[in-house]
Formats: structure tokens, C-alpha cells, sequence
């Protein structure tokens, strides 16, 4: 039987245990485990949401058809939930250097067009590449100069 609580549906034990073909005694395991969290009603009868039946597919499919055991399902769901968590943070972290690129271009675009010198930053990058390349080429001869006099010298 399902129930309507603000907008949503949800679904007494016996229903979801019907819908499943499992025993209720069942269900109240794996809310003992700590793998479902179905609301209660004042009366504290257990209503399941769509999210709860979506994690107890999952929990059904890891334990007929994969095997996997209790632990093993806490554990994975555990992961699932990190995992989750963790794409979420990524996403954001994405939505922000793009937000930051977006504006720092605009930055550069304004710098450029007031700059005295029209250069675009890949000029600026490649020029001081290369004159850091020609200092460092220049200390390496002046290193085999000394090296060459000092040699002589002892002869």
C-alpha cells in the first residue's frame, strides 16, 4: 500500500515485501544493519520512499545476482557514497576554475588593450623561455672558462 506524505510516495512493509518477494523480517534486518533508513509515522510503522526502494534494488542485486554478502554491501555502498560525495566535489571544484578562468581572461583582455606594448601572454611566455635558456648558456661557459684557466695554471 503506498502513502503520500508531501508530495512523494511511500510504502508500507508489506507492500515493498510483496513487490520484492522477500520476507518483511527481511527488510527489518537490513534496517538493523543499517542498509535502509525508512521513515516512521507516529505510529512508528516503517515507510519506504523511492530512494529507499533504489537502495534496496541495489542491495538485492549485490546479494542474488553477485553473492556479495551483508559486510560486503555496506562496504560497497559505503564506497558508493564517497564516491558520490567525491564526484560532487570534483564537479564543483570544476564549476569554479571555469568561473576563475572565465574571469581571468576578461583580466588579460582589459590588460592588453591598455598595455603600451601589444603582446599576447604565449609572446611573453616563449620570450623569457628563451632568454632564461641564453643566461643559463652564458653561466655554463663562464663555469668552463674559469675551469680551463684554473687547469692551466696547475701545469
Amino acid at each position: 500500500m503506498a502513502t503520500k506524505r508531501s508530495g512523494k510516495a511511500y510504502y508500507m512493509i508489506s507492500a515493498v515485501a510483496a513487490k520484492y518477494d522477500i520476507h518483511p523480517q527481511t527488510l527489518r534486518l537490513y534496517e538493523r544493519e543499517g542498509l535502509l533508513k525508512p521513515s516512521r509515522t507516529e505510529g512508528n510503522t516503517r515507510l519506504y520512499s523511492e530512494d529507499d526502494l533504489d537502495q534496496l534494488e541495489t542491495i538485492l542485486s549485490l546479494t542474488r545476482e553477485l553473492g556479495v554478502n551483508l559486510a560486503g554491501v555496506e562496504v560497497i555502498l559505503n564506497m558508493r557514497r564517497k564516491m558520490e560525495r567525491m564526484q560532487q566535489e570534483v564537479n564543483e571544484f570544476m564549476a569554479y576554475v571555469k568561473k576563475e578562468l572565465a574571469r581571468g581572461l576578461d583580466d588579460w583582455e582589459q590588460r592588453l588593450s591598455t598595455a603600451m606594448v601589444k603582446s599576447s601572454p604565449t609572446d611573453l611566455v616563449r620570450s623569457g623561455a628563451t632568454s632564461a635558456t641564453g643566461a643559463s648558456g652564458a653561466e655554463e661557459e663562464d663555469e668552463i672558462d674559469v675551469a680551463s684557466a684554473a687547469s692551466k695554471r696547475s701545469l
